[in-house]
């Protein structure tokens, strides 16, 4: 995953994914908690935490929590944000030795990026492995049939004096989006790349990893999934009782 490490690490990214605040980690919080109804005290995995701002509303409604991430610079300002939970830069492929969660959340497409598409099994057979009997696993993607219906022109945007132009493009089963940042005149080029995994797919890897496929909504609603309407692909599974 080294690409992406300087893009997340950086403060661009936050800004220009700044629409994803405390207010929408709030509503995917609650629509998590609402449906998994998961006691307090309940041990959380959030991996790829990023900054924090779901692990925040997930001890403000009283769970326990632990997030991961690749990002030293996340983690450092998610110990920041949220001093009760505990953060590790941890690679999300491999499962923390001797952690055992009631449930674990892996949201705003946070697979898929690196050369090597076995390694999106691997993130699932690890949050399969975390996972208590009976645990909890939540997927949030994009919706890809509709990203391929609507691929986005290129983009121009002025964010706290910041400018960013993105454009994007289909790759060899990849969405690519070469980033330009022009800060005040010093010039940043950055690249996202990520796969294009359908539904099906991820149902597959799911299910191969040992996870039981349970529901697929959209995202944060918990409106029944639509692959030409929906925002989001949520996958929702369990690990069985036995």
């Amino acid at each position: 995953m080294s690409w992406s490490t300087p893009w997340f690490d950086s403060r661009y990214y936050e800004l220009l994914y700044g629409h994803r605040d405390e207010r929408d980690a709030a509503l995917w919080v609650e629509a998590i908690l609402a449906r998994w109804r998961l006691p307090a005290g309940s041990r959380v995995l959030d991996m790829a935490c990023g900054r924090g701002r779901h692990a925040r509303c997930l001890v403000m409604a009283g769970m326990r929590v632990t997030g991961i991430d690749l990002s030293p610079a996340s983690i450092i300002a998610a110990r920041e944000r949220v001093p009760e939970a505990e953060f590790h830069v941890h690679d999300m492929r491999e499962p923390i030795p001797g952690a055992e969660f009631d449930a674990a959340i892996c949201l705003f497409t946070s697979i898929g990026y690196t050369a090597a598409p076995e390694d999106d099994l691997r993130v699932l057979r690890s949050a399969h492995t975390m996972l208590a009997r009976g645990g909890h696993f939540v997927l949030d993607f994009m919706n890809t049939p509709r990203v391929l219906g609507n691929v986005m022109p290129d983009e121009d945007r002025l964010i706290a004096g910041v400018r960013f132009h993105t454009e994007r493009r289909q790759e060899n089963g990849t969405l690519v989006k070469s980033i330009t940042v022009d800060d005040d005149g010093r010039m940043h080029r950055f690249e996202e790349r990520v796969r294009l995994l359908r539904p099906s797919q991820l149902e597959c890897l799911a299910e191969e990893a040992g996870l039981v496929v349970v529901d697929r909504t959209d995202g944060p609603r918990l409106d029944p999934f639509d692959p030409l309407r929906s925002d989001r692909f949520v996958l929702w599974t369990t690990k069985e009782t036995a």
